[in-house]
């Protein structure tokens, strides 16, 4: 059973019937935007605290309209970051899901462009992380070190909006579920769903398909675990964030697995567009790992990092 608005998700909760028109999937964005940015924060303030990263220079226009450089916090960019980052992310989302489905845009845009449904998670993610580091550049933060600290809140910003497809049927559903091989021990709805009364309007045959943004929102959260565990590592900047390119490329890479998505032939290779990017974010996560696990020696207040040049 899916739930597209709150009206729904009442009903189907409590048997009360109120008029709640509030789509669940942006219900679950807004709530993922609110934790991540709680969590950045956080981070920020921690890493702030500890001399890693300097205050922000921001640019304001006096009351005579000369502009003046301010210095603030970094924790306190975050509201002004989290949605420069959401806007371009949606951007980046509808476009990238456009580019992988070009029949079908060619055929009909103005119903690919207004549907409810059709985002891509890794148009949102690179057009969103490009737009973030513009912003860092901007308020002359350093780009490494709040990278990590990025890394964990996105990899739960990312779960939880998976909660969200989940519960409203965004049509990011898997493949059909093959019951030979679902595990005894395993209940049914944990293997096949048919997502009944779907945002998208889908009609799924029983037994159903797999229910893959509950697979993703469980391997989401265990990845972000490991990134807070590894917050504090000793390594040089840039590690936690290549951490986090590893872990997001070999969870989706596995879930692609039971999805069924256009398939491309680039250079031989037949591969869907999210296991491009996939295969794309493994090989850099790995090298960054690899390239920045020396330890560092800049401990506390370095005066490059009072200058945010590293």
């Amino acid at each position: 059973m899916a739930f597209p608005y709150l009206t729904d998700a009442v009903h189907g909760l409590f048997g009360i019937s109120l008029p709640l028109p509030l789509p669940m999937f942006g219900l679950f964005v807004a709530i993922a935007m609110l934790v991540a940015s709680s969590v950045l924060k956080r981070e920020l303030q921690r890493k702030h605290d500890l001399g890693i990263i300097p205050a922000a220079r921001i640019k304001r226009k006096g009351k005579q309209g000369n502009r003046t450089v301010v210095e603030i916090l970094p924790q306190e960019i975050v509201g002004d970051l989290t949605l420069v980052v959401m806007l371009a992310g949606i951007a980046g989302a509808r476009l990238f899901h456009l580019l992988e489905h070009i029949d079908e845009f060619l055929a009909n845009p103005s119903a690919m462009i207004f549907t409810t449904s059709g985002l891509s998670i890794f148009g949102g993610l690179i057009l969103g992380t490009l737009a973030g580091v513009y912003c860092v550049r901007r308020w002359q933060l350093p780009l490494r070190p709040m990278l990590d600290a990025a890394a964990p809140a996105m990899m739960l910003g990312y779960a939880i909006g998976r909660i969200g497809c989940q519960v409203s049927g965004d049509g990011d559903w898997g493949s059909a579920a093959n019951m030979a091989l679902k595990p005894d021990w395993l209940p049914l709805w944990a293997w096949a769903q048919t997502y009944d009364h779907n945002i998208v309007g889908a009609i799924i045959a029983a037994p159903g398909v797999y229910p893959t943004p509950m697979y993703e929102v469980l391997m989401s959260m265990t990845c972000f675990a490991l990134l807070w565990v590894f917050r504090k590592n000793p390594f040089q900047a840039g590690w936690l964030f290549a951490m986090y390119m590893l872990l997001a490329g070999i969870e989706r890479l596995l879930i692609e697995k039971i999805r069924i998505n256009p398939v491309f032939d680039i250079l031989g290779i037949h591969a869907t567009q999210a296991e491009f990017i996939s295969g794309a974010l493994i090989v850099a996560g790995f090298a960054g790992m690899l390239a920045l696990s020396r330890k560092s020696s800049i401990q506390g207040n370095h005066p490059l990092q009072a200058r945010g040049k590293l």
